[in-house]
């Protein structure tokens, strides 16, 4: 995931729970829109398939490598600092559909490049939906849902993001084997990895598609006027036997009563740029998210593997396989997370992480034997990988995004949630840029440093993130 997504806005107060009989529409309602989702998991994975092609292609160093993966993010930036405006003014179904037009056109644009240059700019296009998606999907989701079934709902979005990763590996695998596992291999007059890019053209489609089906939100009809409409909406999510007025009055009046948060409100009192202990917490979460190498594992994988003397088919196929982990680890945290808790797990998962990228800095430090790991350390490498992944899926990979939607006081949650998304984004680049030129340096150095990092969260969860299971937002100080 890339896992950097998708806090919800807090939706109102109140709701009812859907009869049966509409539990169905809602379901399809907010499958659609975490289509978005599966797109943000897609577009920010399927690079992985492509890395060492458009090195050999445009024939360039590590550096310049970096900067064309990791140029998306600074698109997925500015799509998540403004897409909420965007939605605002023209509404989430709009912005929905603006989104997979991005998405469509980074695909076909990244398939068919001139130049390295306009190859980078695609994807920065794709980035800004990846933003926008990582935004619009989980408000729309907390807008529409009945109060009942939100938390449930809710988690579509995380789970149709790592779906989307694991498909683009699935089919990034099955284009490889068409032609015969040759990156640069040519099919209908294009090479693999150009169809791997261009391929998620139809997904995009079909979220554009599935955007004309869905109702625009109740929150937003209302924020415009149209209360009909809104009522209509109402009706088709939580049945007949509402009372539609009462629930219209509900929306607006806690719409009209919301604070919006500014930079401004995040500072300590009389303190000149001086934030919140608690706006460094979420500062902090969001950064070791990041900083022990995750999307290493989903940016990087085949070349990784490959650096060490694995074939492209099966380094291709071990991508896939760690997306796999990814998706049985989101689960996992999924059902544990309002059981055990959110510190615990987070806990858990840095003890996890710290071992397996331990294991991997070991494997790495051998000499390879004919371009290849010697037998053991390929396994131990091969083992610890996915054991890191399933370890920061069932912990850091969701926790830290219930930690930010639930630790921050009503009156700066949207500010700081901001801050702590932007400095998600910030790290994320700064591990993707740096990770190609630091395995040329010394690639068991790079995991002993991912492994630091994931020793250094301990303490800090354990000293400074308090625990929110079961605490209402307005507890929370």
């Amino acid at each position: 995931m890339s896992n950097t997504a998708q806090a919800p806005t807090p939706p109102p107060s109140g709701g009812r729970t859907a009869h049966p009989d509409h539990l169905g529409h809602v379901i399809f309602i907010t499958a659609s829109a975490a289509m978005g989702g599966f797109l943000f998991g897609y577009d920010s994975s399927v690079i992985n398939g492509a890395v060492e092609a458009i090195r050999d292609r445009y024939d360039i160093g590590s550096g310049t490598l970096a900067q064309v993966i990791a140029i998306a993010l600074i698109g997925c930036a500015i799509g998540a600092a403004t897409a909420g405006r965007i939605a605002d003014r023209i509404g989430r179904i709009r912005c929905m559909q603006i989104s997979a037009v991005l998405f469509a056109v980074s695909a076909v644009g990244s398939a068919l490049p001139f130049a390295l240059w306009d190859l980078a700019l695609w994807r920065i296009i794709g980035g800004f939906a990846i933003g926008m998606a990582s935004v619009i999907g989980p408000a729309y989701i907390a807008e529409v849902a009945p109060a009942a079934y939100r938390g449930r709902l809710g988690s579509f979005q995380q789970a149709a993001i790592v779906i989307g990763i694991a498909i683009s590996q699935l089919v990034n695998y099955g284009i490889l084997q068409l032609a015969d596992g040759d990156q640069r291999g040519e099919i209908g007059g294009l090479e693999a990895w150009q169809w791997m890019l261009g391929v998620m053209v139809v997904p995009a489609v079909l979220y554009g598609m599935l955007s004309f089906a869905i109702p625009e939100s109740p929150r937003f009809l209302i924020s415009v006027g149209k209360i009909d409409r809104a009522k209509e909406v109402l009706a088709e999510v939580e049945g007949q036997g509402v009372d539609l007025d009462h629930r219209v009055a509900e929306i607006d009046r806690a719409m009209r009563s919301e604070h919006k948060s500014t930079f401004k409100d995040l500072l300590v009192a009389g303190g000149r740029f001086k934030l919140l202990p608690i706006v460094w917490v979420g500062i902090g979460l969001s950064v070791f998210q990041q900083l022990v190498g995750i999307n290493v594992a989903f940016y990087y994988s085949a070349t990784l593997w490959q650096s060490v003397g694995i074939d492209p088919s099966s380094s291709f196929f071990y991508s896939f396989t760690t997306s796999i982990i990814n998706i049985i680890g989101t689960v996992i945290a999924m059902v544990l997370v309002d059981r055990v808790g959110r510190k615990p797990l987070a806990l858990v998962g840095s003890v996890g992480m710290a071992i397996a990228l331990a294991f991997e800095a070991w494997a790495f430090s051998a000499d390879l034997v004919d371009g290849k790991l010697p037998t053991t350390e390929g396994v131990v490498a091969l083992v610890a990988a996915h054991v890191f992944v399933l370890f920061f899926a069932l912990s850091w990979g969701v926790v830290v995004w219930v930690f930010l939607g639930e630790m921050f006081p009503n009156r700066i949650r949207a500010a700081a949630l901001g801050v702590a998304a932007s400095a998600q984004w910030i790290a994320n680049w700064a591990i993707t840029a740096s990770f190609p030129s630091l395995a040329d340096w010394n690639l068991s150095g790079t995991y002993i440093i991912y492994t630091v990092f994931a020793v250094l969260s301990i303490p800090f969860v354990l000293r400074y993130v308090k625990e929110t299971k079961g605490k209402a937002l307005e507890e929370m100080g």
